[in-house]
This record gives C-alpha cells, structure tokens and sequence, in this order.
C-alpha cells in the first residue's frame, strides 16, 4: 500500500506504524526485515509453492551463503507463532508477528528462532536466522520466504503486496536496500563471523539485546544495540555469565552499542544489558 501527497502529511509514524487519519486498515510503515544497509534480492515467482506476493530473499553468490544471516522484524508487533511447523506445511521453523490494523508478517524456513510466543518486539529487532528448514524430506536452499497478510483467515486471498519503506516491492524480481535502520549495526556483524543471533530481548524503545552462538567455538557473544539516542554517548551495558564463571560486562557511556561480551559457554548461560534506563537480566538458560 502506497501513501503519498497529502496522505503522507496527514500520517503519523509512531513506533514502525504508519497511522494515516481516516483510512481503515492503514498498512504498518513496514521495512525489509534485514539489517540496514543490506541488499537483498527478492523473488516472488521461482518457486512453484508460491501463492500471490509471497516472497523468498537471498543476497549471497551460493546456495548456503545466506545460512545464519540475521532476520530482523519489518514492524513492531507480538510474535504469535514461533516454533518448528513440522509436517504441517512447508514453513519449517516460522516466526509470524501481528501488527497493528489486523497485519500479520510470516518469516518462513528459519535455522534458528530468536523470540518466543507473546513477545512484544520493536521494528529491526533480531527475530531469527536465514535457514532451510522445511517439511521432513523437503530439501531446500537457505532463504527467507516473507509474508505479509491481512486478517487471519481467508488465505491465500489475504496475502498481500510487500511494501518497504512506503514502495510497492518490485514484482516479480527485485533488489531492495534495508532501510530497517534503528539501529545501523547487525548484531552477528558486531560479534563477528560465525555467530548467530539465538534469543533477543526489547528494551522498550531504547533498543535491544542480543544472545548469539557460535557453534565452533561453543561460545556466546552478547550484544545491546541502541534504538534511541542513536549517534549520541548515552549510558549502555551488556553482560554475559557463563555457569560457574564469572560474570562478564561492558558498560559505558556509548553511542551506538555496548559489547561485543564474548565467553566460552558450553552449558547455561545468563545474560542481558541496558539502554535508555531500561534493562533486561535473563534467567539461566540455553543449557
């Protein structure tokens, strides 16, 4: 859906919702559900499971080379769905959230799932992993697949255009650059190679935290990315304590993300940081 003229005067984008005053059903101000800055190609026709404007991404030269890469939410919302679809359907691990105005996102064929049922995320949060999980004995290459639907009923008929950044994805094929940018760091980026975001917590508006894992190394990284006074020294923290280890922190007065923490942690784990006076500690877990 494309507003434009006097409907984008008219509109107020709170939160990663686009509100516009008189229309129903006003679309959330969706962004490409990858971190800023990347590109990546789009493709709504190579698949013969497609139905209307469903969507399978990729960015890299080879088949696995998007295996791992973070997916982040289009809009802020509740995640209603966050587990491995089995043989009911061809999602393998799926993550959908709703949004406001009855809007649904699906992220289909996940190698990891980085929320839980209930939670409430922000727009560019880590959700999740680009991965090739499928129906048993359905073998496919690492994508995302992306949806976007209105209501939760009447499929495939609810599915509806992809819009990021207020344009009409290109049909059938094109390339999109992420303007999904409240933050302008990937988190697997900041951990550096091999890490994969595993779980992920709001920090209200003030950004987020991130648990990541690298399977070679049998460590974590944690990493808190701020959403508001991005640019500007504001006080920042992540910590990561492995069991029967001593805790670990990074905390000061940063502009953009506090971390990388890095430790070896082969068994459970705690974690968590701050932003804006907002903080989040977890529980032991990821044993």
């Amino acid at each position: 859906m494309r507003f434009r003229s006097s409907l984008v005067a008219a509109a107020l984008v709170t939160g990663g919702l686009l509100v516009t005053p008189g229309i129903a059903n006003a679309a959330p101000n969706f962004q490409l559900p990858f971190p800023c800055g990347q590109v990546w190609n789009g493709d709504s026709d190579n698949s013969s499971a497609h139905q209307s404007y469903e969507i399978d991404f990729n960015r890299g030269s080879t088949a696995s080379a998007d295996l791992g890469d973070t997916v982040v939410a289009a809009a802020a919302g509740t995640v209603r769905t966050a587990t491995n679809q089995g043989s009911t359907n061809g999602y393998g691990n799926l993550v959908k959230i709703e949004h406001a105005n009855s809007y649904f996102t699906y992220y289909a064929h996940l190698d990891r799932m980085a929320v839980t049922i209930g939670q409430v995320v922000s727009q560019g949060q880590a959700i999740g992993t680009v991965g090739n999980t499928s129906k048993p004995g359905n073998s496919i290459s690492p994508h995302l697949h992306y949806e976007v639907r209105l209501g939760s009923t009447g499929y495939p008929g609810n599915i509806k255009p992809a819009t990021f950044n207020g344009t009409r994805f290109g049909y059938p094929n094109a390339n999109v650059t992420s303007r999904n940018c409240a933050s302008p760091y990937d988190p697997a980026e900041v951990c550096g190679s091999g890490f994969q975001v595993i779980d992920s917590a709001r920090l209200s508006s003030a950004g987020t935290v991130n648990l990541l894992w690298k399977s070679s190394t049998s460590s974590n990284c944690v990493v808190t990315l701020k959403f508001s006074s991005v640019g500007t020294p504001t006080t920042t923290s992540a910590y990561l304590e492995p069991q029967g280890v001593a805790r670990r922190t990074d905390s000061g007065s940063y502009s953009y993300y506090a971390g990388p923490v890095i430790a070896v942690a082969p068994t459970c784990v705690r974690w968590g940081g701050s932003a804006g006076g907002v903080a989040y500690n977890s529980p032991s877990e990821h044993c």
